[in-house]
């Protein structure tokens, strides 16, 4: 009987031990779930951090190039004004400019009339080339008390066509040749009767040529060597001038005072009063 039951008995106990297996292996598959569904989830988690990085480090981007654009656009507005003040400041030079050479052009003018009408009086002082009567002029420093002129001596061809060389140098403004081409002069002639104008022309050159020490020197050394040269007056006069442009007024004053007081009827002297009259 107990052999007939043991079939049935161990039927039940299968039968009970797989009942309380069936729900272990349910909790052991549920666990499985659990895991790989937090897995994706940190999977997930990982990916989405990866892209807002992603999305950060564009939109960092973004943001320094609309900074460089807002600085580009700044440093652009500078350089607009930059370029607008610049504009202004080379129209008020250009102004300054015209108006400078408005003046230049006037003191040139002036001082182109000045110098012909030096040339032509004292060409007519200037003794003639050889073979050729004197003419009939009176020398300027005979008028005056003071002094007593040097008769005039006839140039030889030689010293005058030396000469004429020097002053053609002048003439067309080469002033440095012009004062290398007289000094040669007066090395080669030193008695000449156109020595005296050979050096007033080396002190004229020196002035145009700005340099009004020298000019100053070299007026002063003509008259010393010929004071009763018919150049010394417009000497003294150039001295003036040249001491007027070094800002020494009082010695321009004092210089003419004494030109009109040594050579009251030069045409010299008449220039000097008159610019004496503008200085008081």
């Amino acid at each position: 009987m107990f052999c007939r039951g043991w079939p049935i008995l161990l039927s039940s106990l299968l039968c009970l031990a797989v009942g309380m297996l069936a729900p272990a292996h349910a909790g052991m598959f549920d666990d499985d779930v659990a895991r790989k569904g937090v897995a994706d989830n940190a999977k997930r988690l990982d990916d989405y951090k990866i892209q807002t990085d992603a999305m950060a480090g564009r939109l960092s981007k973004i943001e320094e190039s609309l900074r460089g654009t807002q600085n580009a656009q700044q440093s652009m507005l500078e350089l607009v004004n930059q370029i607008e003040l610049l504009k202004r400041e080379i129209q008020s030079l250009r102004g300054q400019i015209e108006v400078v050479n408005n003046g230049l052009e006037s003191s040139a003018k002036r001082q182109r009339d000045m110098y012909v009408d030096v040339d032509a009086r004292l060409r007519r002082l200037e003794p003639p080339p050889a073979g050729a009567a004197p003419p009939e002029t009176p020398s300027v420093a005979a008028s005056s008390p003071s002094t007593t002129a040097a008769p005039a001596v006839a140039a030889s061809a030689d010293e005058t066509r030396v000469y004429e060389a020097a002053q053609q140098q002048r003439r067309i403004g080469n002033y440095r040749g012009a004062i290398t081409s007289f000094q040669s002069f007066l090395g080669q002639y030193p008695k000449s009767g156109l020595a005296h104008r050979a050096q007033y022309w080396i002190g004229d050159s020196y002035f145009n040529l700005r340099d009004f020490k020298n000019a100053i020197a070299s007026q002063q050394k003509l008259i010393a060597a010929y004071p009763d040269s018919a150049s010394a007056p417009d000497a003294m006069l150039n001295i003036a001038s040249a001491q007027s442009e070094l800002g020494e007024s009082a010695g321009a004053r004092k210089t003419m005072d004494a030109l009109v007081q040594r050579y009251p009827a030069s045409e010299a002297a008449d220039k000097a009063k008159r610019r004496l009259a503008t200085l008081k």
